[in-house]
Protein backbone atom coordinates (compact mmCIF):
# COMPACT_ATOMS: atom_id res chain seq x y z
CA UNK A 1 0.00 0.00 0.00
CA UNK A 2 1.33 3.42 -1.02
CA UNK A 3 0.88 6.12 1.62
CA UNK A 4 1.48 9.82 0.83
CA UNK A 5 1.13 13.11 2.69
CA UNK A 6 0.14 16.13 0.59
CA UNK A 7 0.35 19.63 2.10
CA UNK A 8 -1.41 22.53 0.38
CA UNK A 9 -0.68 26.04 1.68
CA UNK A 10 -2.57 29.29 0.98
CA UNK A 11 -2.56 32.70 2.62
CA UNK A 12 -5.56 31.72 4.77
CA UNK A 13 -5.04 28.09 5.67
CA UNK A 14 -2.94 24.94 5.40
CA UNK A 15 -4.63 21.72 4.33
CA UNK A 16 -3.07 18.31 4.86
CA UNK A 17 -4.28 15.22 3.01
CA UNK A 18 -3.15 11.69 3.80
CA UNK A 19 -3.81 9.18 1.04
CA UNK A 20 -3.56 5.40 0.80
CA UNK A 21 -3.20 4.15 -2.78
CA UNK A 22 -4.58 7.50 -3.96
CA UNK A 23 -7.64 7.41 -1.69
CA UNK A 24 -8.06 10.21 0.84
CA UNK A 25 -8.23 8.69 4.35
CA UNK A 26 -7.38 11.61 6.67
CA UNK A 27 -7.77 15.35 6.27
CA UNK A 28 -6.58 18.24 8.46
CA UNK A 29 -7.20 21.97 8.23
CA UNK A 30 -5.06 24.58 9.99
CA UNK A 31 -6.21 28.21 9.96
CA UNK A 32 -5.94 31.25 12.25
CA UNK A 33 -9.58 30.96 13.36
CA UNK A 34 -9.28 27.27 14.27
CA UNK A 35 -6.96 27.01 17.26
CA UNK A 36 -5.65 23.54 17.97
CA UNK A 37 -5.85 22.62 21.66
CA UNK A 38 -4.87 18.95 21.64
CA UNK A 39 -1.69 18.42 23.69
CA UNK A 40 -1.73 21.85 25.36
CA UNK A 41 -0.89 21.81 29.08
CA UNK A 42 -2.64 24.15 31.52
CA UNK A 43 -2.50 25.12 35.15
CA UNK A 44 -6.21 24.90 35.84
CA UNK A 45 -8.48 25.49 38.81
CA UNK A 46 -11.08 22.98 39.97
CA UNK A 47 -14.45 24.63 39.33
CA UNK A 48 -16.74 21.79 40.37
CA UNK A 49 -16.42 18.22 41.67
CA UNK A 50 -19.24 15.79 40.86
CA UNK A 51 -18.69 12.38 42.54
CA UNK A 52 -22.00 11.15 41.11
CA UNK A 53 -20.54 11.06 37.59
CA UNK A 54 -16.96 10.49 38.86
CA UNK A 55 -15.69 13.66 37.25
CA UNK A 56 -14.58 17.21 37.91
CA UNK A 57 -14.86 20.36 35.83
CA UNK A 58 -11.71 22.44 35.48
CA UNK A 59 -11.52 26.15 34.73
CA UNK A 60 -8.94 26.73 31.99
CA UNK A 61 -10.16 30.18 31.01
CA UNK A 62 -12.33 28.78 28.18
CA UNK A 63 -16.04 29.59 27.68
CA UNK A 64 -16.87 26.06 28.95
CA UNK A 65 -15.05 24.31 31.78
CA UNK A 66 -12.93 21.29 30.86
CA UNK A 67 -14.10 17.77 31.74
CA UNK A 68 -11.78 15.62 33.88
CA UNK A 69 -12.88 12.07 34.62
CA UNK A 70 -11.62 10.48 37.82
CA UNK A 71 -9.98 7.71 35.78
CA UNK A 72 -7.66 10.34 34.28
CA UNK A 73 -6.14 11.52 37.57
CA UNK A 74 -4.02 8.57 38.61
CA UNK A 75 -0.64 10.28 38.87
CA UNK A 76 -1.37 13.21 41.15
CA UNK A 77 0.96 12.11 43.96
CA UNK A 78 3.99 13.06 41.89
CA UNK A 79 2.30 16.28 40.72
CA UNK A 80 1.89 17.44 44.31
CA UNK A 81 5.58 18.36 44.57
CA UNK A 82 5.25 20.95 41.81
CA UNK A 83 2.07 22.38 43.29
CA UNK A 84 3.70 22.56 46.72
CA UNK A 85 6.55 24.62 45.20
CA UNK A 86 3.97 26.94 43.69
CA UNK A 87 2.33 27.43 47.12
CA UNK A 88 5.65 28.47 48.65
CA UNK A 89 6.08 31.36 46.20
CA UNK A 90 2.40 32.43 46.18
CA UNK A 91 2.25 35.65 48.21
CA UNK A 92 -1.54 35.32 48.62
CA UNK A 93 -1.26 32.10 50.66
CA UNK A 94 -1.27 32.58 54.42
CA UNK A 95 0.47 29.29 55.00
CA UNK A 96 2.04 26.98 52.41
CA UNK A 97 0.48 23.52 52.20
CA UNK A 98 2.65 20.64 53.25
CA UNK A 99 3.51 17.96 50.75
CA UNK A 100 1.47 15.42 52.70
CA UNK A 101 -1.64 17.61 52.76
CA UNK A 102 -1.31 18.38 49.05
CA UNK A 103 -1.12 14.70 48.24
CA UNK A 104 -4.24 14.03 50.29
CA UNK A 105 -6.17 16.65 48.35
CA UNK A 106 -4.98 15.41 44.99
CA UNK A 107 -6.95 12.17 44.92
CA UNK A 108 -10.07 11.64 42.87
CA UNK A 109 -12.37 11.49 45.88
CA UNK A 110 -10.95 14.54 47.64
CA UNK A 111 -10.55 17.12 44.88
CA UNK A 112 -11.83 20.42 46.19
CA UNK A 113 -13.22 23.49 44.48
CA UNK A 114 -10.66 26.23 43.86
CA UNK A 115 -7.74 23.80 43.93
CA UNK A 116 -4.98 24.13 41.31
CA UNK A 117 -4.26 21.18 39.05
CA UNK A 118 -2.02 20.54 36.02
CA UNK A 119 -3.95 19.05 33.09
CA UNK A 120 -3.45 18.35 29.40
CA UNK A 121 -6.11 18.62 26.67
CA UNK A 122 -6.93 15.25 25.09
CA UNK A 123 -10.10 16.08 23.13
CA UNK A 124 -11.29 19.21 21.38
CA UNK A 125 -14.67 20.74 22.25
CA UNK A 126 -17.67 19.24 20.48
CA UNK A 127 -20.90 21.25 20.30
CA UNK A 128 -21.66 22.69 23.72
CA UNK A 129 -19.22 20.35 25.44
CA UNK A 130 -15.89 21.71 26.60
CA UNK A 131 -12.49 20.10 26.08
CA UNK A 132 -11.61 16.85 27.82
CA UNK A 133 -8.43 16.81 29.89
CA UNK A 134 -6.19 14.42 31.79
CA UNK A 135 -3.60 14.82 34.51
CA UNK A 136 -1.52 12.06 32.93
CA UNK A 137 0.61 14.69 31.28
CA UNK A 138 2.94 13.70 28.45
CA UNK A 139 5.21 15.52 26.00
CA UNK A 140 5.50 13.96 22.53
CA UNK A 141 8.71 14.21 20.53
CA UNK A 142 9.84 12.71 17.27
CA UNK A 143 11.16 9.47 18.81
CA UNK A 144 9.95 9.56 22.40
CA UNK A 145 7.00 10.53 24.57
CA UNK A 146 8.10 11.92 27.94
CA UNK A 147 5.81 11.16 30.90
CA UNK A 148 6.73 13.35 33.90
CA UNK A 149 4.34 11.63 36.35
CA UNK A 150 5.18 8.06 35.38
CA UNK A 151 8.29 5.97 36.00
CA UNK A 152 7.94 3.31 33.31
CA UNK A 153 10.03 2.88 30.17
CA UNK A 154 7.97 1.25 27.43
CA UNK A 155 8.33 0.72 23.71
CA UNK A 156 5.78 0.84 20.91
CA UNK A 157 3.91 -2.41 20.29
CA UNK A 158 4.99 -2.15 16.66
CA UNK A 159 8.64 -2.66 17.63
CA UNK A 160 8.72 -6.46 17.60
CA UNK A 161 12.46 -7.21 17.73
CA UNK A 162 13.53 -8.09 21.28
CA UNK A 163 17.16 -6.94 20.79
CA UNK A 164 16.03 -3.57 19.40
CA UNK A 165 13.67 -3.07 22.32
CA UNK A 166 16.49 -3.74 24.77
CA UNK A 167 18.85 -1.39 22.89
CA UNK A 168 16.37 1.46 22.95
CA UNK A 169 15.52 0.95 26.62
CA UNK A 170 19.20 0.86 27.52
CA UNK A 171 19.80 4.18 25.75
CA UNK A 172 16.98 5.82 27.72
CA UNK A 173 17.85 4.28 31.11
CA UNK A 174 21.39 5.58 30.96
CA UNK A 175 20.33 9.25 31.02
CA UNK A 176 16.66 9.46 32.10
CA UNK A 177 16.30 11.50 35.32
CA UNK A 178 14.59 9.92 38.31
CA UNK A 179 10.81 10.28 38.42
CA UNK A 180 10.25 10.32 34.65
CA UNK A 181 8.82 7.74 32.30
CA UNK A 182 9.20 7.35 28.53
CA UNK A 183 7.43 5.65 25.65
CA UNK A 184 9.72 4.87 22.71
CA UNK A 185 7.84 5.51 19.47
CA UNK A 186 7.83 3.25 16.41
CA UNK A 187 9.86 5.73 14.36
CA UNK A 188 12.82 5.23 16.76
CA UNK A 189 13.34 1.74 15.34
CA UNK A 190 16.96 1.46 14.13
CA UNK A 191 17.73 5.15 14.72
CA UNK A 192 21.09 6.47 15.90
CA UNK A 193 21.54 6.88 19.65
CA UNK A 194 22.44 10.58 19.36
CA UNK A 195 19.17 11.43 17.60
CA UNK A 196 17.17 9.72 20.35
CA UNK A 197 19.12 11.44 23.13
CA UNK A 198 18.75 14.83 21.44
CA UNK A 199 14.98 14.27 21.36
CA UNK A 200 14.97 13.36 25.05
CA UNK A 201 16.99 16.43 26.02
CA UNK A 202 14.57 18.72 24.15
CA UNK A 203 11.61 17.16 25.95
CA UNK A 204 13.29 17.49 29.34
CA UNK A 205 14.05 21.14 28.56
CA UNK A 206 10.38 21.75 27.72
CA UNK A 207 9.37 20.17 31.03
CA UNK A 208 11.84 22.32 32.97
CA UNK A 209 10.25 25.39 31.37
CA UNK A 210 6.80 24.13 32.43
CA UNK A 211 8.01 23.71 36.01
CA UNK A 212 9.27 27.29 36.08
CA UNK A 213 5.93 28.57 34.80
CA UNK A 214 4.04 26.63 37.49
CA UNK A 215 6.05 28.51 40.13
CA UNK A 216 5.38 31.94 38.69
CA UNK A 217 1.90 31.83 37.12
CA UNK A 218 -1.57 31.80 38.62
CA UNK A 219 -4.40 29.58 37.41
CA UNK A 220 -5.95 29.41 34.94
CA UNK A 221 -3.01 29.80 32.57
CA UNK A 222 -1.36 27.90 29.74
CA UNK A 223 1.94 26.18 30.56
CA UNK A 224 2.78 24.57 27.23
CA UNK A 225 1.51 24.97 23.67
CA UNK A 226 1.82 21.85 21.54
CA UNK A 227 2.98 21.91 17.93
CA UNK A 228 0.79 23.22 15.11
CA UNK A 229 -1.29 20.78 13.06
CA UNK A 230 1.32 20.64 10.31
CA UNK A 231 4.22 20.06 12.70
CA UNK A 232 2.31 17.43 14.67
CA UNK A 233 1.43 15.53 11.47
CA UNK A 234 5.10 15.45 10.46
CA UNK A 235 6.16 14.51 14.00
CA UNK A 236 3.55 11.81 14.58
CA UNK A 237 2.62 10.40 11.17
CA UNK A 238 5.75 10.63 9.03
CA UNK A 239 7.08 7.09 9.42
CA UNK A 240 8.69 4.40 7.29
CA UNK A 241 5.33 3.48 5.75
CA UNK A 242 5.00 6.94 4.18
CA UNK A 243 6.25 6.95 0.58
CA UNK A 244 6.65 10.73 0.26
CA UNK A 245 5.55 14.16 1.42
CA UNK A 246 4.53 16.61 -1.29
CA UNK A 247 4.42 20.34 -0.39
CA UNK A 248 3.37 23.19 -2.68
CA UNK A 249 4.92 25.99 -0.57
CA UNK A 250 8.64 26.76 -0.76
CA UNK A 251 8.63 28.22 2.74
CA UNK A 252 6.87 25.24 4.28
CA UNK A 253 9.04 22.82 2.29
CA UNK A 254 12.16 24.45 3.72
CA UNK A 255 10.81 24.40 7.29
CA UNK A 256 9.91 20.69 7.11
CA UNK A 257 13.22 19.79 5.46
CA UNK A 258 15.16 21.65 8.18
CA UNK A 259 13.22 19.85 10.91
CA UNK A 260 13.84 16.45 9.31
CA UNK A 261 17.55 17.16 8.86
CA UNK A 262 17.79 17.59 12.64
CA UNK A 263 15.51 14.75 13.70
CA UNK A 264 15.37 12.18 10.87
CA UNK A 265 18.06 12.76 8.20
CA UNK A 266 17.12 9.55 6.37
CA UNK A 267 13.63 10.92 5.73
CA UNK A 268 14.70 14.15 4.01
CA UNK A 269 14.82 12.44 0.62
CA UNK A 270 11.09 11.68 0.91
CA UNK A 271 10.00 15.33 0.91
CA UNK A 272 9.34 16.95 -2.47
CA UNK A 273 8.35 20.43 -3.61
CA UNK A 274 5.32 20.53 -5.93
CA UNK A 275 5.84 23.29 -8.50
CA UNK A 276 3.45 22.49 -11.35
CA UNK A 277 0.90 25.07 -12.53
CA UNK A 278 -2.12 22.85 -11.86
CA UNK A 279 -3.23 23.06 -8.19
CA UNK A 280 -1.85 20.08 -6.32
CA UNK A 281 -5.16 18.94 -4.81
CA UNK A 282 -6.70 19.03 -8.30
CA UNK A 283 -3.85 17.04 -9.81
CA UNK A 284 -4.18 14.26 -7.23
CA UNK A 285 -7.99 14.25 -7.18
CA UNK A 286 -8.09 15.43 -3.57
CA UNK A 287 -10.58 18.27 -4.05
CA UNK A 288 -13.24 15.92 -5.42
CA UNK A 289 -12.71 13.48 -2.55
CA UNK A 290 -13.02 16.31 -0.01
CA UNK A 291 -16.34 17.35 -1.55
CA UNK A 292 -17.53 13.74 -1.38
CA UNK A 293 -16.64 13.61 2.31
CA UNK A 294 -18.97 16.55 2.97
CA UNK A 295 -21.96 14.88 1.31
CA UNK A 296 -24.52 12.75 3.11
CA UNK A 297 -24.72 10.38 0.15
CA UNK A 298 -21.53 8.58 -0.91
CA UNK A 299 -21.45 6.26 -3.91
CA UNK A 300 -19.49 3.04 -3.55
CA UNK A 301 -17.94 1.82 -6.79
CA UNK A 302 -19.81 -1.25 -7.97
CA UNK A 303 -21.76 -1.56 -4.72
CA UNK A 304 -24.57 0.96 -4.41
CA UNK A 305 -24.22 3.85 -2.00
CA UNK A 306 -24.20 4.78 1.70
CA UNK A 307 -26.02 7.60 3.50
CA UNK A 308 -24.38 9.16 6.56
CA UNK A 309 -26.51 11.12 9.05
CA UNK A 310 -24.92 12.64 12.16
CA UNK A 311 -26.98 13.66 15.17
CA UNK A 312 -25.89 14.93 18.59
CA UNK A 313 -26.25 11.46 20.12
CA UNK A 314 -24.84 9.24 17.38
CA UNK A 315 -24.06 8.77 13.70
CA UNK A 316 -26.29 6.52 11.59
CA UNK A 317 -25.13 4.95 8.33
CA UNK A 318 -27.51 3.28 5.87
CA UNK A 319 -26.26 0.88 3.20
CA UNK A 320 -28.22 0.72 -0.07
CA UNK A 321 -27.58 -1.65 -2.96
CA UNK A 322 -28.83 0.72 -5.67
CA UNK A 323 -28.86 -1.12 -8.99
CA UNK A 324 -25.96 -3.40 -8.04
CA UNK A 325 -26.73 -7.04 -8.90
CA UNK A 326 -23.72 -8.93 -10.23
CA UNK A 327 -25.02 -12.31 -9.09
CA UNK A 328 -28.42 -13.86 -9.40
CA UNK A 329 -28.30 -15.02 -5.77
CA UNK A 330 -29.56 -12.31 -3.40
CA UNK A 331 -27.38 -13.43 -0.47
CA UNK A 332 -24.17 -13.17 -2.50
CA UNK A 333 -25.19 -9.75 -3.84
CA UNK A 334 -25.95 -8.54 -0.33
CA UNK A 335 -22.63 -9.84 1.02
CA UNK A 336 -20.59 -8.24 -1.76
CA UNK A 337 -22.40 -4.93 -1.38
CA UNK A 338 -21.93 -4.98 2.39
CA UNK A 339 -18.22 -5.77 2.12
CA UNK A 340 -17.53 -2.92 -0.29
CA UNK A 341 -19.75 -0.54 1.65
CA UNK A 342 -18.08 -1.56 4.93
CA UNK A 343 -14.63 -0.63 3.64
CA UNK A 344 -15.92 2.71 2.42
CA UNK A 345 -17.65 3.35 5.76
CA UNK A 346 -14.41 2.83 7.68
CA UNK A 347 -12.62 5.19 5.28
CA UNK A 348 -15.35 7.81 5.68
CA UNK A 349 -15.23 7.56 9.48
CA UNK A 350 -11.48 8.17 9.40
CA UNK A 351 -11.74 10.94 6.83
CA UNK A 352 -14.61 12.76 8.53
CA UNK A 353 -13.14 11.99 11.97
CA UNK A 354 -16.51 10.83 13.25
CA UNK A 355 -16.43 9.59 16.84
CA UNK A 356 -18.83 8.37 19.50
CA UNK A 357 -21.58 5.84 18.79
CA UNK A 358 -22.05 4.75 15.18
CA UNK A 359 -24.84 2.43 14.02
CA UNK A 360 -24.65 0.91 10.53
CA UNK A 361 -27.75 -0.56 8.89
CA UNK A 362 -26.36 -3.14 6.48
CA UNK A 363 -28.36 -5.12 3.93
CA UNK A 364 -29.77 -8.20 5.67
CA UNK A 365 -27.62 -11.34 5.63
CA UNK A 366 -29.20 -14.67 6.57
CA UNK A 367 -26.15 -16.94 6.47
CA UNK A 368 -24.20 -16.79 9.75
CA UNK A 369 -20.92 -17.37 7.86
CA UNK A 370 -21.55 -14.26 5.78
CA UNK A 371 -22.37 -12.21 8.88
CA UNK A 372 -19.12 -13.30 10.48
CA UNK A 373 -17.17 -12.57 7.29
CA UNK A 374 -18.51 -9.01 7.20
CA UNK A 375 -17.68 -8.50 10.88
CA UNK A 376 -14.11 -9.77 10.49
CA UNK A 377 -13.57 -7.67 7.36
CA UNK A 378 -14.65 -4.55 9.26
CA UNK A 379 -12.28 -5.37 12.12
CA UNK A 380 -9.45 -5.74 9.62
CA UNK A 381 -10.23 -2.32 8.07
CA UNK A 382 -10.32 -0.63 11.48
CA UNK A 383 -6.74 -1.76 12.13
CA UNK A 384 -5.68 0.98 9.69
CA UNK A 385 -7.38 3.57 11.90
CA UNK A 386 -5.24 5.51 14.42
CA UNK A 387 -8.30 6.18 16.59
CA UNK A 388 -9.43 3.38 18.88
CA UNK A 389 -12.58 1.65 17.69
CA UNK A 390 -14.62 -1.31 18.86
CA UNK A 391 -17.56 -3.03 17.19
CA UNK A 392 -20.15 -5.69 17.89
CA UNK A 393 -21.22 -8.51 15.53
CA UNK A 394 -24.26 -7.99 13.35
CA UNK A 395 -27.56 -8.10 15.22
CA UNK A 396 -30.70 -9.91 14.07
CA UNK A 397 -31.88 -6.61 12.59
CA UNK A 398 -28.83 -6.29 10.33
CA UNK A 399 -27.22 -3.58 12.51
CA UNK A 400 -23.57 -3.31 13.49
CA UNK A 401 -22.78 -1.03 16.42
CA UNK A 402 -19.43 0.78 16.54
CA UNK A 403 -17.79 3.10 19.03
CA UNK A 404 -14.89 5.19 17.79
CA UNK A 405 -12.59 7.45 19.75
CA UNK A 406 -13.49 11.11 19.34
CA UNK A 407 -10.48 13.48 19.52
CA UNK A 408 -11.13 16.36 17.13
CA UNK A 409 -14.22 17.98 15.68
CA UNK A 410 -15.35 16.17 12.57
CA UNK A 411 -14.59 17.59 9.15
CA UNK A 412 -18.03 19.22 8.75
CA UNK A 413 -17.53 21.32 11.89
CA UNK A 414 -14.04 22.36 10.77
CA UNK A 415 -15.02 23.34 7.22
CA UNK A 416 -18.57 24.68 7.68
CA UNK A 417 -20.30 27.12 10.05
CA UNK A 418 -23.88 26.52 11.16
CA UNK A 419 -26.30 27.85 8.57
CA UNK A 420 -27.80 31.13 9.79
CA UNK A 421 -30.98 30.40 7.83
CA UNK A 422 -31.90 26.93 9.09
CA UNK A 423 -29.84 27.00 12.34
CA UNK A 424 -28.35 23.63 11.43
CA UNK A 425 -31.63 21.76 10.97
CA UNK A 426 -31.34 21.58 7.19
CA UNK A 427 -34.92 22.83 6.84
CA UNK A 428 -36.51 26.26 6.47
CA UNK A 429 -40.18 27.18 6.63
CA UNK A 430 -42.02 26.96 3.33
CA UNK A 431 -43.29 30.15 1.64
CA UNK A 432 -46.86 29.15 2.38
CA UNK A 433 -46.03 28.42 6.02
CA UNK A 434 -44.26 31.77 6.39
CA UNK A 435 -47.17 33.69 4.84
CA UNK A 436 -49.61 31.88 7.14
CA UNK A 437 -47.56 32.88 10.20
CA UNK A 438 -47.49 36.53 9.05
CA UNK A 439 -51.27 36.43 8.52
CA UNK A 440 -51.83 35.11 12.05
CA UNK A 441 -49.73 38.00 13.37
CA UNK A 442 -51.79 40.49 11.35
CA UNK A 443 -55.03 38.95 12.66
CA UNK A 444 -53.92 39.59 16.24
CA UNK A 445 -52.68 43.08 15.35
CA UNK A 446 -55.81 44.13 13.46
CA UNK A 447 -57.90 43.22 16.52
CA UNK A 448 -56.11 45.99 18.41
CA UNK A 449 -56.44 49.72 17.89
CA UNK A 450 -52.91 50.15 16.60
CA UNK A 451 -51.60 52.19 13.70
CA UNK A 452 -52.80 51.22 10.22
CA UNK A 453 -49.35 51.89 8.76
CA UNK A 454 -46.75 49.14 9.27
CA UNK A 455 -43.27 48.38 8.03
CA UNK A 456 -42.54 44.67 7.43
CA UNK A 457 -38.82 43.79 7.41
CA UNK A 458 -37.91 40.41 5.88
CA UNK A 459 -35.14 38.57 4.05
CA UNK A 460 -34.75 39.79 0.42
CA UNK A 461 -35.81 36.39 -0.92
CA UNK A 462 -39.06 36.56 1.05
CA UNK A 463 -39.53 40.19 -0.02
CA UNK A 464 -39.40 39.14 -3.68
CA UNK A 465 -42.05 36.48 -3.03
CA UNK A 466 -44.38 38.97 -1.30
CA UNK A 467 -44.07 41.55 -4.11
CA UNK A 468 -44.30 39.18 -7.11
CA UNK A 469 -47.18 39.72 -9.56
CA UNK A 470 -49.76 42.46 -10.07
CA UNK A 471 -52.06 41.08 -7.35
CA UNK A 472 -49.14 40.23 -5.12
CA UNK A 473 -49.37 38.59 -1.69
CA UNK A 474 -48.54 42.00 -0.20
CA UNK A 475 -51.50 43.65 -1.98
CA UNK A 476 -53.83 40.87 -0.80
CA UNK A 477 -52.69 41.32 2.81
CA UNK A 478 -53.26 45.09 2.64
CA UNK A 479 -56.79 44.65 1.29
CA UNK A 480 -57.71 41.80 3.61
CA UNK A 481 -56.69 43.56 6.84
CA UNK A 482 -57.27 47.17 5.72
CA UNK A 483 -53.66 48.10 6.39
CA UNK A 484 -50.87 49.87 4.54
CA UNK A 485 -47.77 47.65 4.79
CA UNK A 486 -44.40 48.71 3.43
CA UNK A 487 -41.84 45.94 2.89
CA UNK A 488 -38.10 46.44 3.50
CA UNK A 489 -35.17 44.06 3.05
CA UNK A 490 -32.69 42.85 5.69
CA UNK A 491 -30.01 40.34 4.65
CA UNK A 492 -29.30 39.42 8.29
CA UNK A 493 -32.76 37.88 8.77
CA UNK A 494 -33.38 34.19 8.16
CA UNK A 495 -36.00 33.10 5.64
CA UNK A 496 -38.52 32.47 8.44
CA UNK A 497 -37.81 35.66 10.43
CA UNK A 498 -39.65 38.96 10.23
CA UNK A 499 -40.08 42.26 12.07
CA UNK A 500 -43.08 44.60 12.18
CA UNK A 501 -42.46 48.29 12.86
CA UNK A 502 -45.28 50.70 13.69
CA UNK A 503 -44.75 53.72 11.43
CA UNK A 504 -46.68 56.03 13.78
CA UNK A 505 -43.93 55.97 16.43
CA UNK A 506 -41.24 53.87 14.70
CA UNK A 507 -41.39 51.17 17.41
CA UNK A 508 -40.87 47.41 17.03
CA UNK A 509 -44.22 45.73 17.74
CA UNK A 510 -43.32 42.21 16.59
CA UNK A 511 -43.23 40.48 19.98
CA UNK A 512 -46.44 42.13 21.18
CA UNK A 513 -48.59 40.12 18.79
CA UNK A 514 -46.61 36.88 18.46
CA UNK A 515 -48.25 33.70 19.73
Amino acid sequence: MRKDILINSTSKEIRIAITEDGKLVEFFVESPDQNRNIGDIYLGKVAKVMPGIRAAFIDLGFPQDAFLHFSDINYLDEMSTMLEDEAEVDDDDDEPQSKENTKDKLTPEDLSRGQDIIVQVTKEPVGNKGVRVTSKVSLPGRYLVLMPFNKKIATSKKIYQFKEKQRLKKIIKSVLPKGFGVIVRTVALGQDENLILDDLNKLLQHWNEIEEKVKSQKSPSILYKDASTTSSVIRDLFKEDVTKILVDSKKLHKEIATYLELTSPDFVKKIELYNRTQPMFDAFNIERQILESLSKKVWVKGAGYIVIETTEAMTVVDVNSGKYAKNTEQEINSLNTNLEAGREIVRQLRLRDIGGIIVVDFIDLYDEKNRKKLYEDLRKEFRKDRAKASLLPMSDFGLIQITRQRVRQNILNRVFDTCPMCKGTGNVMSKTGFLTEVERWLQRYSASSGSKRLKLIVNPIVSGYLRAGFFSELVKLNWRYKLWIKVENDNSLALDEYKFISMSNNSDVTTEFEF
